[in-house]
């Protein structure tokens, strides 16, 4: 929760994309997920979900409320390195957002 209310404070200082990781089973994780999409600093932002969980329900309640890639971990290190590093890319490169929003 530090780096949320960080993110409350200055959210155009550095922030590009917000990452989400772990589980979001839990009420704290939605709660903030739908904090971050009602925000207008914060809306256009994209939300990535890193995590383990393949379970349906939570890929669903996640792109319901706003997320913009969900992203389950690969067990092996190494491929996870490789997973954000072409999300990086992806946002860096590829990726067209709105005007207003931070490339």
């Amino acid at each position: 929760m530090i780096a949320a209310c960080a993110l409350w404070r200055e959210p155009k200082l550095c922030t590009t994309v917000i990452a989400l990781s772990g589980r979001l089973s839990g009420r704290r994780s939605w709660s903030l997920l739908k904090a971050i999409r009602i925000d207008e600093r914060l809306k256009l932002i994209p939300v990535v979900v890193l995590t383990s969980s393949q379970e349906e329900k939570d890929k669903i309640r996640s792109y319901t409320l706003g997320v913009n890639a969900y992203v389950v971990k690969p067990g092996d290190f190494h491929e996870f390195i490789n997973a954000v590093k072409e999300l990086g890319v992806f946002r860096a490169s590829i990726n067209e957002p709105p005007l207003g929003s931070m490339k």
